[in-house]
């Protein structure tokens, strides 16, 4: 395990700010109030309203998986693949229900933009985690 470059820990280490980051935004995301949801914009309020429990529960894993798996690289821990792959399945749930399943609200550009990199994201950190276990940089 002490063969790890020198910048696999500051790189998992980013990697958990970002899942974090997620995570709030998920928590902010399922805290929302109907008055909440009021004040943005009608694509906005459609998107929210189009989206199953379903959803919703894929975007959890994706964000709570992404951060443990993202703490497990950090600890050098072999654990951290399944997880995050775990995670990139949440994504790409999610993805499905963003893009197929809408329905007839309007994705807004922005949305396609951070999904495609949030799917870039995962899929890369699966990969590391995957290059770190066989590298035997976590065991």
């Amino acid at each position: 395990m002490d063969n790890a470059p020198k910048w696999f820990v500051p790189v998992a280490v980013v990697a958990l700010l970002w899942n974090l980051v997620g995570c709030l935004a998920y928590l902010s995301d399922v805290m929302l109030t109907p008055d909440d949801i009021a004040k943005v914009t009608e694509a906005q309020q459609a998107m929210h309203a189009a989206r199953p429990a379903w959803s919703v529960g894929a975007t959890a894993v994706a964000v709570w998986f992404g951060a443990a798996g993202s703490l497990a690289l950090i600890l050098k821990k072999r654990w951290a693949v399944p997880v995050l792959a775990l995670s990139l399945v949440g994504v790409i749930v999610q993805d499905i229900s963003i893009f197929l399943m809408s329905g007839t609200a309007q994705v807004e550009t922005v949305a396609v933009v951070m999904q495609g990199v949030v799917l870039l994201i995962s899929i890369a950190l699966v990969l590391l985690a995957r290059r770190a276990a066989a590298q035997g940089w976590i065991a």
